[in-house]
C-alpha cells in the first residue's frame, strides 16, 4: 500500500495518521532507520500520547501491508501490470518489470481512491498539517532507539509538495515513479512508459474494491485489535 491507502480511514487522528506514513517517510528521509512493528508495539501504550499514537499508526501500517501483499487480488493485478511493463520496456537495460508492477499498482490504487472522493485528499493533507513534525521525529527516534535527523523536514516537504495530487495525471505520475526508481537504483523510465500507465490505471481502478477487501476479519481501525 501507499500513503493514501494506508491513511485515508484515520483523518480524525492526525498523529495516528502520521504513524501510518512513517515507514514510507523513512524510506526516503532516513533510509538507514526502520520503524519495525515489533519495536512499535512496545510503545503503543506509552504515556506520551504522541509517541503512543505514532506507534499505533506504525503497527497499523505493517498490519495492512501484511494482509494486502498476500492476497490473490494483489498478486494477480500486480502480475497483470508486470506483463504490461515487460512488453513495453527493453529487456537489457536494468528495468525490473515485477518491481514496477508492484509499485505502480500501489500508486494507482491511491489514485483510484482519491478519484473516488477528491475532497478526502484535501482532508488528508489538512490533517497532516496539524501535526507537529518535530514531535513526530522525536517519537520515531524513541521508537527506533536511534536519532532520526531529517524526518521533520521531510514531513514538512510532504505537506507542501502534495505529490499525491500528481497521481491523477499520467505524465506527472511517471515523474514521481522515476523518483522511486532512482531511490531503488533502477534505470529511469522513458516518456513512452506513459502508454503503460493508462491501461495499468484501468486495472487498479476497476479492481480497487477487490484489492482493499481484507480476507477474514474486516480492515481494522483499532490498533488494539491487531494481532
Amino acid at each position: 500500500m501507499n500513503y493514501f491507502a494506508h491513511g485515508y480511514r484515520f483523518l480524525d487522528d492526525p498523529y495516528f495518521l502520521a504513524g501510518t506514513a512513517v515507514p514510507d517517510w523513512l524510506s526516503v528521509a532516513n533510509r538507514k532507520v526502520r520503524a519495525h512493528r515489533a519495536r512499535a508495539l512496545d510503545f503503543v501504550g506509552s504515556p506520551d500520547l504522541c509517541v503512543a499514537a505514532v506507534a499505533q499508526g506504525i503497527v497499523q501500517h505493517h498490519h495492512d501491508d501484511a494482509w494486502f501483499h498476500n492476497t490473490d487480488a494483489f498478486n494477480l493485478r500486480s502480475w497483470e501490470i508486470t506483463v504490461l511493463c515487460a512488453a513495453a520496456l527493453p529487456k537489457d537495460e536494468g528495468f525490473r518489470p515485477s518491481v514496477l508492477g508492484h509499485i505502480l499498482l500501489e500508486l494507482l490504487l491511491d489514485a483510484a481512491l482519491i478519484a473516488a472522493d477528491p475532497p478526502r485528499l484535501q482532508q488528508y493533507y489538512a490533517a497532516m498539517e496539524t501535526v507537529d513534525a518535530s514531535a513526530v521525529q522525536r517519537a520515531v527516534s524513541e521508537i527506533a532507539c536511534r536519532p532520526v535527523d531529517r524526518l521533520a523536514w521531510f514531513i514538512q516537504q510532504f505537506c507542501q509538495v502534495r505529490f499525491l495530487c500528481d497521481y491523477a495525471d499520467d505524465a506527472k505520475l511517471l515523474f514521481r515513479l522515476n523518483q522511486v526508481m532512482r531511490r531503488v537504483n533502477l534505470a529511469p523510465l522513458p516518456d513512452s512508459f506513459c502508454n503503460v500507465i493508462g491501461p495499468a490505471r484501468e486495472i487498479a481502478t476497476t479492481h480497487a474494491s477487490e484489492l482493499l477487501d481484507e480476507p477474514g476479519e474486516p480492515r481494522l481501525c483499532d490498533w488494539r485489535l491487531v494481532g
